[in-house]
């Protein structure tokens, strides 16, 4: 008797889990390379955490643009939301009758209002994103000017002990010195950032939303034949996207202790990058929602090491646009070799009768 064909049939890797190992192996490979230019300083434990305490809040809003840019979307409204936040809250904060959970619940109470609005109009009304975004955010910095111009400082003893509140690493730090061993501590806004990052990848891993989100993100009318309800999940998409911005503002704001019109300037640039960089296609239905972290990780890291070389600060906005250049080149060659299809350096037509020129003098010339 022949023996049978036990052999599985080799499993495909999908697009948004090999473009989330291409970040993650960048990443690695960019932090590495910190690790040996500047030893001193990226070799301290503090110095990785501090990247998550400084920057909770555009990890948080990240991603929940992940999640917008995966069903197809895109909101630039979410850093201006952050500064209305932080502002309204600290307004609050300082108030007589402002106390911590009215503030939290402020903050969630804008997220998710803008959410909504933005929601409604781009899924029910099928006004174009970037419009009805574009819209959210001359909305939100006009509210946030007419607030309050001037930085407030919030003195609340509740809140600044909630923004003092740090967890200590005891077995995990480094010496200074003198030889004293100080311990690494992790802010509570990074909490927030790891409780979210779960729940938003089973979310989107695991759910019938989050598979409908990669369906919709990946073809609207095959969804729609399929039975999935398009405009809910776009309109829902939107809707965590703004509940992250106001979670965000409220994280910002434990971290700066502060209100300011300047609070969340040109964050929703910066996410909108971490999310390409982490492998995000902007065309959506491909992208790992582990991947927006990854991707925030990576900007930061760049941005780290320019400062450690003494460079000017604005050569960290020329290297951020080179390398979301690199990225969705990158993008773009591995999605057009997995799709089987011959990859084509797209040229202008003016410079292809001189290739054609050049080709037939060397057939002639042969």
């Amino acid at each position: 008797m022949g023996t049978l064909n036990t052999a599985k049939p080799k499993i495909r890797l999908s697009n948004s889990n090999l473009l989330f190992i291409i970040a993650g192996i960048i990443f690695v490979l960019m932090y590495g390379f910190a690790l040996i230019s500047f030893p001193g300083s990226f070799m301290q434990f503090q110095t990785f955490f501090d990247l998550f305490n400084l920057n909770a809040a555009l990890f948080i809003m990240t991603l929940g643009l992940c999640i917008v840019m995966i069903v197809g979307g895109i909101d630039i409204s979410i850093g201006a939301v952050c500064g209305l936040v932080t502002m309204a809250c600290a307004m609050l904060l300082e108030s007589n009758m402002g106390n911590v959970w009215g503030a939290l619940l402020l903050a969630l109470g804008i997220g998710i209002a803008f959410g909504l609005l933005h929601g409604y109009l781009i899924a029910y009304l099928e006004i174009q994103p970037f419009i009805i975004t574009l819209a959210g955010l001359f909305l939100a910095q006009g509210l946030l000017t007419t607030l309050h111009k001037d930085p407030i400082n919030v003195t609340m003893p509740a809140f600044v002990a909630l923004r003092d509140f740090t967890i200590v690493i005891p077995w995990l730090g480094t010496q200074n010195r003198l030889g004293v061993f100080i311990p690494c501590e992790i802010k509570l806004g990074v909490i927030v950032v790891v409780v979210l990052v779960v729940i938003f990848a089973v979310l989107m891993k695991w759910s019938r939303f989050g598979r409908n989100v990669y369906a919709v993100g990946g073809n609207s009318q095959s969804a729609r034949m399929l039975g999935i309800n398009v405009k809910k999940t776009i309109f829902f998409s939107y809707v965590i996207c703004g509940l992250t911005a106001g979670i965000a503002g409220f994280v910002f704001i434990m971290t700066t202790g502060a209100g300011n019109i300047g609070n969340g300037a040109s964050f929703e640039m910066k996410a909108i990058a971490s999310n390409v960089i982490g492998g995000i296609l902007l065309n959506g239905g491909v992208g790992n929602l582990l991947g927006a972290p990854i991707g925030t990780l990576t900007l930061l890291t760049i941005n780290e090491l320019i400062r450690a070389a003494g460079v000017q600060s604005n050569f960290q906005a020329i290297v951020s646009g080179l390398l979301l250049y690199l990225f969705i080149v990158l993008q773009s060659i591995v999605m057009s070799l997995r799709g089987r299809s011959k990859f084509r350096l797209a040229l202008p037509p003016w410079l292809k009768p001189h290739l054609l020129q050049g080709k037939k003098k060397a057939e002639n010339q042969g």
